[in-house]
């Protein structure tokens, strides 16, 4: 680590490593600021960020519309949130893990399976409880969501780590960052947890995009644990969002996209406390994802009247009812189908074989039993490239 890399202020909290790396040292973050953070160049799309949240919050009053919140944006979170750290799946694989019995899943889609219903649960605790959301114990339960099924993990998920380490560089001797070691681990995440609760003065002098980029700065320049530290410091975000009473947005799609300008403005806030740079680039990615959100509902709501082109069904009908659903399942079993609308199995195959028969539906794996059947032409346009155009069939 390159200490002329560092302000004067972060320099001043260099404290010697412990064995075998005593010829290092490591930061001891100082608290989150709870000062106005100055924006410079990031003003302008700091006011577009403000100003697209309410846009989302508008949506969210006046229509019930899936996709304000929904369990693919979700997933689509955790897969790229994973992605940044290696961990590789696909939206149609997490997908079908979640319809079918996963016992043959591989164990980077089952990871981002936990993820997700990390998310999908912990979500609507966080707008029911609020800021006191926040404590070590959710930290804690985060990273076994997230780190449990990876065999690799050499820790006890949830537990933080007793070892030194270090960001950037496969030695210590050519790191970007040092966290503090680990003795101090505990009480620098308290700084963290406590700036969450937002019990201090930033809930008067910062705005929610300022804290959500101070506090994911702040608790990666802990990394609490040996793995798994920036799903966690992702995961927070929306949790963040939530817990202040705003419709949470998803923002690793976009991260995943502008990984070196992420990487950046971290650096930037951990080693020069230039937090405006993170809260720009934060503001930056809210107005690009609600950009992406406006496209995808369009998107699907085009697909939709170009199925009814093809076939008029009947108002009501078991068909027309799944249509519905499939810009949030589209990946489904017959069985799992029939429990959503509340019909019979025979009621569910009925509409899936019309559906099939439209070209909506596709068979995915050649059985007679248990069958999982993907509206992949919804598929291919949640699975597109973050900023691309949707794609859409003729017909």
């Amino acid at each position: 680590m390159n200490r002329e890399a560092l302000c004067h202020a972060v320099r001043q909290t260099l404290v010697r490593l412990p064995a075998p790396y005593e010829s290092h040292y490591g930061i001891v973050p100082l608290p989150p600021p709870e000062e106005p953070i100055a924006i410079g160049d990031g003003r302008a799309v700091m006011e577009e960020a403000i100003a697209a949240l309410r846009e989302v919050e508008t949506l969210a009053r006046e229509i019930s519309d899936p996709w304000i919140i929904s369990r693919i944006i979700a997933r689509q979170e955790a897969l790229s949130s994973s992605a940044i750290e290696g961990t590789n799946s696909t939206l149609d694989e997490v997908l079908s893990v979640e319809e079918a019995a996963d016992d043959i899943a591989r164990n980077d889609a089952r990871q981002v399976r936990s993820y997700a219903l990390a998310l999908d649960r912990l979500v609507p605790e966080a707008r029911a409880v609020g800021h006191n959301i926040f404590s070590l114990d959710l930290i804690r339960q985060l990273h076994r969501e997230v780190m449990r099924d990876n065999p690799d993990y050499q820790d006890n998920p949830g537990e933080w780590r007793a070892q030194v380490v270090w960001i950037g560089g496969r030695s210590i001797e050519h790191s970007t960052l040092n966290p503090p070691p680990p003795d101090r681990v505990e009480g620098c995440l308290l700084h963290t947890v406590d700036y969450l609760r937002n019990q201090g003065m930033q809930a008067q002098t910062q705005n929610l995009l300022t804290r959500m980029a101070v506090a994911h700065a702040h608790f990666e320049a802990v990394h609490p644990f040996r793995d798994g530290n920036g799903r966690v410091g992702r995961l927070l975000l929306p949790l963040i969002m939530a817990a202040d009473g705003r419709v949470p947005l998803y923002l690793s799609p976009y991260i995943e996209a502008r990984k070196d300008r992420y990487y950046a403005n971290l650096k930037a806030a951990q080693q020069q406390l230039n937090w405006g740079a993170a809260a720009g680039f934060m503001a930056e990615a809210v107005v690009a994802t609600v950009q992406e959100l406006n496209a995808t509902r369009q998107a699907l709501r085009h697909l939709r009247m170009l199925w009814l082109e093809r076939r008029k069904l009947r108002g009501g009908s078991s068909a027309l009812r799944t249509l519905n659903v499939l810009s949030d399942y589209p990946v489904l079993t017959v069985n799992r189908l029939a429990s959503w609308l509340d019909i019979t199995f025979p009621a569910a195959a009925k509409a899936v074989d019309t559906l099939v028969s439209m070209g909506v539906l596709t068979e995915r794996t050649g059985h007679r039993r248990n069958r999982l059947f993907a509206a992949t032409e919804v598929l291919s346009i949640l699975n597109r490239p973050f900023g691309t155009e949707p794609a859409l069939p003729d017909r």
